[in-house]
């Protein structure tokens, strides 16, 4: 097998298991402990994985997030459970915000059906899925694209932020810990964190595994959000953190006719 198919070979696993051990994948391709340090060590320069002890992984770190690329294809149900859950929310004539993400680039799929809507987004994915949408005035921020995110990020994406106002926002997040928000990213934070100021409505969209998750920098407090969508209820600690503080969730099952505030 060549290096390429490889090395797509690693990811795709990495998809479907997110983590890998070396010497498995060493007997899986026939080659050398060696070589799949050498394939890790090239797919981590590239930012779409980290390392681990004896083997790779593209769990979120303190300073890592996966590839967009990855995130795009993993929770397909609850991604589309929190999104319709989200989409309830949007009355027809609204202006919504969406920021950079993969569970929000669902989102942004499904808004044409509130259509007339105006849509302010530094999405990548949410941009293409909306850019031929009638009923649907894009604005489409501008600033440094990144890839990694599928995203457009810096100080020209926050200054046209500043010059905008929208009745709801749609945050993402990576890490939830105790009852504040977290990001690896400090210029993904930024323009977060300008969304939610230019909104009326800010609305916290996050994958129930996240919660108990730590990251570099910190983004906001779950109490700064009207609503907290997500998935199911996470574990134990995170739940008794939040009744404490009287943190409500909005669990989006993927049978919507379940769904429960």
């Amino acid at each position: 097998m060549k290096r390429d198919d490889r090395q797509q070979a690693i990811m795709d696993l990495l998809v479907a298991e997110g983590t890998v051990e070396l010497d498995a994948l060493a007997e899986r391709f026939a080659v050398s402990r060696m070589t799949i340090h050498r394939d890790l060590d090239e797919l981590e320069g590239a930012g779409l994985l980290r390392k681990v002890r004896g083997g790779a992984t593209i769990q979120s770190g303190t300073r890592f997030e996966s590839d967009f690329r990855f995130r795009e294809r993993q929770n397909a149900g609850a991604k589309a459970a929190m999104s319709r859950a989200a989409l309830d929310l949007i009355e027809p004539g609204m202006t919504v915000m969406i920021n950079d993400g993969s569970m929000t680039a669902v989102l942004g799929q499904m808004l044409p059906q509130k259509r007339p809507l105006t849509v302010i987004t530094n999405n990548a994915a949410v941009i293409d899925a909306l850019k031929a949408e009638s009923g649907v005035t894009l604005i489409a921020l501008g600033g440094t694209y990144s890839a990694k995110y599928n995203a457009y990020l810096g100080k020209l994406t926050e200054d046209a932020l500043a010059t905008l106002r929208a009745d709801i926002a749609f945050i993402s997040t990576p890490a939830v810990m105790g009852l504040e928000t977290f990001h690896m990213d400090d210029s993904v934070v930024q323009s977060k964190r300008r969304m939610m100021d230019q909104a009326t409505m800010r609305v916290l969209v996050v994958n129930h595994t996240r919660f108990g998750q730590a990251a570099l920098y910190r983004l906001a407090a779950l109490d700064e959000f009207d609503h907290i969508i997500t998935d199911a209820l996470p574990a134990e600690d995170a739940r008794k953190a939040l009744d404490a503080k009287g943190i409500a969730l909005t669990i989006a099952t993927q049978d919507p006719e379940k769904a429960t505030a």
